[in-house]
């Protein structure tokens, strides 16, 4: 789960909210499997697709991208978005996705087809999909560091 900043901005995964647990993990740590096909909702409370790939940065070990999957029938024709992980706010009561972008919007970015992927990996196509999102790209995000955690305590004492 993200931190909240002192200005009360999410930084880093995406929110949690509702009061929906399931047997086993989550919903702060979950098997990326389990999300797959989890349906989402636009800011206007449209169903605009469901979750087709989580996509990480190996390198940071963080989550960069949900795969949007919009359309289509049985996966074919259908257009694919990438959205910033931190646009995110997993609903466990609902079982969804919410992002918060209108519908339309979310429709209007012309995204890609599964055969014509975008290079994930580059920095201005992410900082382009981030800002599209109105996010800080992840890898410009600073972790707030847990004053629970012992080991980060210790790390800012000295």
């Amino acid at each position: 789960m993200g931190s909240i900043s002192q200005q009360g901005v999410q930084k880093g995964g995406a929110r949690i909210v509702g009061g929906g647990r399931g047997e086993g993990p989550g919903p702060d740590v979950m098997a990326a499997a389990s999300l797959d096909g989890n349906k989402v909702l636009t800011s206007d409370g449209e169903h605009v697709g469901k979750i087709s790939d989580i996509m990480l940065d190996v390198r940071s070990g963080r989550i960069a991208y949900a795969v949007l999957s919009e359309g289509g029938f049985l996966g074919m024709g259908s257009t694919l978005h990438a959205i910033p992980w931190g646009a995110l706010t997993l609903d466990t009561e609902e079982k969804c996705f919410r992002v918060d972008i209108a519908a339309q919007r979310l429709k209007d970015d012309p995204g890609f087809d599964k055969d014509h992927w975008p290079s994930m990996a580059d920095a201005s196509w992410g900082t382009s999909m981030h800002t599209y999102y109105n996010r800080t790209p992840y890898w410009q995000d600073t972790p707030v560091a847990d004053l629970n955690d012992p080991v980060a305590r210790q790390s800012l004492d000295h």
